[in-house]
């Protein structure tokens, strides 16, 4: 950042001493810059960045990671306070069982899975997602006979302004393929453990059971994998560009929820 172009240096009138005729001098008024705003007096622009980090991810999970440069601190403050959805991919392992529910984890048991079919594991999803339904109007503290619960139901706005256990809004199968699956889970005040532990119990509901094999989060909010910066464009153009692209949308979000 220090290396990028920075202002060039203020002027200055300044009168300097100029030969004049028969070796007399005389002053002349000029402009010059101050050096004052000179590199090598002034020192490096920025010694300090403050940097902030959105809704974390554990060292098992991948994806989205919303990071708040600057001013960029506060707007991650106010995003939090919106609640907003984020939406995971997680993959699971039918058969086994281990102590912290990924499959790296250590063995604890082994289980047959042959009689599960994908009609019976989205019955099981089914439930989760009406169970989580109702925690999710509870939590919310509104009246759903009222005009109010109405027009925040219209614009997907009835989510819990508090804290709340975690909440899955959504969930559905995306790839059946015993022993493997794949699901997208929609939900709020999540962890990613808690994710490794409803495909834990998704298991134990099919009377078998499961481990998970991936978890990635592929929107928190606003942000998506598209918006999202790979290690090989971890450079400064790249960044200055995505909080550009960024920036109209989280305001559009925060005028819109809070």
């Amino acid at each position: 950042l220090n290396a990028a172009p920075g202002r060039a240096p203020r002027q200055q009138v300044r009168f300097l001493p100029a030969p004049a005729g028969s070796g007399a001098v005389e002053l002349v008024a000029a402009r010059v810059p101050v050096l004052a705003d000179h590199p090598r007096v002034r020192g490096p622009r920025f010694r300090k960045l403050k940097i902030g980090a959105g809704h974390r991810l554990d060292v098992k999970a991948s994806g989205v990671f919303v990071l708040g440069i600057g001013h960029g601190n506060k707007l991650l403050t106010d995003l939090y306070n919106c609640h907003l959805t984020k939406v995971y991919t997680v993959g699971g392992l039918f058969g086994k069982a281990t102590d912290d529910f990924s499959d790296t984890g250590n063995l604890v048991e082994k289980t047959t899975f042959d009689h599960i079919t994908r009609e019976k594991l989205e019955r099981i999803l089914a439930v989760i997602q009406g169970t989580n339904q109702k925690a999710l109007l509870m939590y919310s503290n509104i009246d759903m006979k009222t005009q109010e619960a109405y027009e925040l139901a219209v614009k997907g706005l009835i989510r819990p302004m508090g804290k709340s256990p975690p909440i899955i809004t959504a969930i559905r199968c995306l790839q059946f393929a015993v022993p493997e699956f794949q699901l997208e889970i929609h939900c709020l005040h999540e962890t990613q453990q808690y994710l490794r532990k409803v495909v834990h119990e998704i298991g134990l509901e099919l009377k078998s059971s499961a481990v998970c094999t991936q978890v990635r989060r592929i929107r928190d909010g606003v942000f998506t994998l598209d918006d999202a910066l790979p290690r090989t464009q971890w450079n400064l153009q790249s960044i200055q560009e995505a909080i550009r692209n960024c920036q109209l949308k989280v305001e559009t979000e925060l005028e819109r929820t809070l």
